[in-house]
């Protein structure tokens, strides 16, 4: 064997790695808000122009989910809430007392993981029991998928598409899950981002976040909704937000232009 051919063997060695790895995760681009808002909308959950589409994440919670239920029917709101498959096989209440209140249910995953390997089969797996499990629970089958953290990888984008779900992240959200998070602070940082057409993004449960953060976003809900509908923008969820393009373009553009805690 030449010098030459084996320089190139090693090359390959240490390139094929390396592509596999972006592949994997250069859609993890659009977790960046400026690339999201400018060149994914759809992927940012942007709708109809008067229309803010109110999402909560890391749920059922027994804890504090149904403190929001009664929040929301007490502001006449209706949201969508992105679950997390093994607490709804817990709680299966929950989760059935949230859609009978006229709420919409998305998918989370079945564990709030991060996905620095490449696992297609696994995160297929995961999204589409998530399905299945809200499906058996409610009825209703789910239109959404949200990867945890806001992590979009390939194999994840690719898993959402085979169960028929679109990938929708946010355009604004209220850091509710830090250890300082305070209901001012919360509304604060909501309305910094709120534009009509907008999806904003709050957590209902503290399970993967700092201990009782919760109280926070519950306590700044009633505010935020004021803001909005002061702003003359109806406030509901993704279903009443009007149409998203598909992800699959989406994820294609965060995948070609190529943190944080607490989606």
């Amino acid at each position: 064997m030449s010098p030459v051919s084996g320089r190139a063997r090693r090359t390959a060695a240490v390139l094929l790695p390396a592509g596999v790895a972006l592949a994997h995760i250069g859609p993890a681009a659009s977790w960046l808000p400026g690339v999201r808002l400018l060149l994914l909308p759809g992927l940012a959950g942007t709708g109809r122009p008067r229309h803010i589409a109110l999402t909560f994440d890391d749920g059922p919670d027994p804890a504090s989910t149904p403190l929001f239920l009664d929040a929301l029917d007490g502001l006449g709101v209706r949201a969508t809430f992105f679950v997390l498959g093994e607490h709804a096989v817990r709680h299966p209440d929950v989760v059935r007392e949230t859609v009978r209140r006229g709420h919409e249910l998305g998918v989370h995953g079945w564990t709030h993981d991060r996905p620095w390997r490449p696992a297609f089969a696994r995160d297929a797996e995961d999204i589409a029991r998530t399905v299945r499990t809200v499906h058996d629970l409610t009825g209703h089958r789910p239109r959404w998928y949200r990867p945890p953290y806001g992590i979009l990888t390939t194999g994840r984008w690719r898993a959402a598409r085979r169960a028929g779900l679109r990938t929708v992240l946010w355009s604004a959200w209220g850091r509710d899950w830090t250890a300082d998070a305070t209901p001012e602070s919360v509304r604060a940082r909501v309305t910094a981002d709120l534009r009509g057409g907008g999806t904003v993004l709050l957590h209902d449960s503290d399970r993967h976040s700092s201990p009782d953060c919760w109280h926070a976003t519950l306590t700044a809900l009633p505010a935020i909704v004021r803001d909005c509908r002061e702003a003359g923008l109806t406030v509901g969820p993704l279903r009443d937000h009007g149409p998203t393009p598909e992800p699959g373009g989406s994820a294609a553009a965060a995948g070609s232009a190529a943190g944080d805690r607490g989606v």
